[in-house]
């Protein structure tokens, strides 16, 4: 291949927005000449502008893996091989993270250079499942690339119908909100699923998530299967000290402006001497009021998770936002985490024998119903799952009595056989 850039005129205008392109980074590994992936990246460039100009994707999927595992390569094969050979292959690695995604430069730097030496160059850190996204590499260079990242400590994440990879937020390293150890949490359960994520044997996928605390910073909720957030469940932590030199400095104005009145639930009212007092009993734990006033206030001393189930994006049903199925857990103990580990393994067992193929845990507890989905996995209905029955006016009511009647029905109809025998 030549030296010089293939000619990418529409790619070209990508470069020209107020935000940094993707093209640019693409140019400037073309463009390094002393890399052996140059020429991968300039005959990439080639194929991209040709999708551009023809508005079609050429990549196509294939079989590639490492030995022992059957997930974590991602295969990409063009349809443009004759006219681009240098990019006829551009496999992704899906690297599992540190919790927390704790690095180091030393180990960053060796994560670099082996990719340097068997890859394109291309990194993306993280995906939205928590990936370092190691883009283009060669079947040839396959096997060798992941014996050296997992030398230096690095396992492939999940892809396929499969636990996908894991994430959990810095948490308890270095946020104060933290309500619980999320890289102990996340260790315990994704070590306990590898079999499930080197070699994906379920209907489809599954993710974890863990966010200590209702900012979510992992988006787990809407992002995960089995998402664990951090919360407390006595009184928040409210220094009045603290308060006040936050009206002295801001005035009562904002105080009442950016804090009080933004309260879901209006569960904080300021008092004429610029205390605070706070419903506790109406509190959400939404952490607004906690976010602007960081020295204020602080979750509060009796602090656990709640685990939410079903969260995911669009698929056949559209996006669902996770349900609770647990309000309240305390880990404190070595036990405490077990008794999480014992209920992920009750969801997935639950989910591998009731799911349909190529569908989400959110899908299929929309479709069975929650009550018969609780009663699989042992978890009893729990009136602090919801705060009020719906109030929604497009939700109807009217024939509950009688699909209440048919669900006790069929629940006392193997009790009626087992007698009539």
């Amino acid at each position: 291949m030549s030296k010089q850039l293939p000619e990418t005129p529409m790619l070209d205008q990508l470069e020209g927005g107020p935000w940094p392109s993707f093209v640019t980074g693409l140019k400037r590994l073309a463009s390094s000449e002393d890399k052996p992936y140059a020429p991968m990246m300039k005959s990439l460039l080639g194929q991209l502008e040709r999708s551009y100009e023809t508005r079609k994707g050429y990549w196509k999927g294939g079989t590639v893996g490492v030995v022992g595992y059957g997930a974590g390569i991602i295969p990409r094969f063009s349809e443009l091989a004759e006219e681009f050979p240098e990019s006829a292959e551009f496999h992704t690695f899906r690297v599992m993270p540190p919790s927390g995604m704790h690095y180091n430069t030393d180990v960053l730097n060796k994560l670099c250079d082996i990719w340097e030496k068997y890859g394109s160059g291309l990194i993306a850190l993280h995906g939205q499942s928590g990936d370092i996204m190691l883009q283009g590499c060669t079947t040839e260079n396959v096997q060798p690339c992941f014996d050296e990242l997992n030398e230096l400590g690095f396992d492939l994440g999940g892809a396929g119908a499969g636990v996908r990879t894991s994430m959990a937020c810095v948490g308890a390293a270095r946020c104060e909100q933290s309500c619980y150890d999320e890289a102990k949490a996340q260790r315990l359960i994704i070590n306990s699923f590898l079999d499930e994520m080197h070699r994906p044997s379920l209907p489809y996928k599954f993710k974890f998530k863990f966010s200590g605390c209702a900012n979510d910073c992992v988006n787990a909720t809407h992002r995960s299967d089995f998402a664990v957030l951090g919360t407390w469940r006595d009184d928040m932590q409210v220094d009045q000290e603290e308060v006040k030199a936050y009206v002295a400095k801001n005035g009562r104005k904002q105080m009442i402006d950016q804090v009080i009145t933004m309260c879901p639930t209006n569960a904080l009212s300021l008092n004429d001497d610029d205390t605070l007092d706070v419903d506790n009993r109406s509190c959400v734990r939404c952490m607004h009021c906690i976010n602007v006033m960081t020295k204020a206030l602080k979750p509060g001393k009796e602090r656990g998770i709640t685990v939410l189930v079903g969260g995911k994006r669009t698929l056949k049903v559209g996006d669902l936002m996770g349900t609770v199925v647990v309000p309240f857990m305390k880990l404190d103990t070595d036990e405490d985490y077990e008794k999480l580990n014992d209920l992920a393994h009750r969801v997935m067992d639950f989910f591998v024998d009731n799911a349909l193929e190529h569908e989400r845990t959110g899908e299929m507890i929309e479709r069975i119903g929650l009550v018969n989905f609780l009663e699989g996995i042992g978890v009893e209905l729990d009136p602090n799952m919801v705060s009020h029955p719906r109030t929604n006016s497009y939700v109807r009511t009217d024939g509950w009595d009688e699909e209440v009647a048919k669900w006790e029905a069929r629940k006392a109809a193997p009790a009626k056989a087992k007698a009539a025998e």
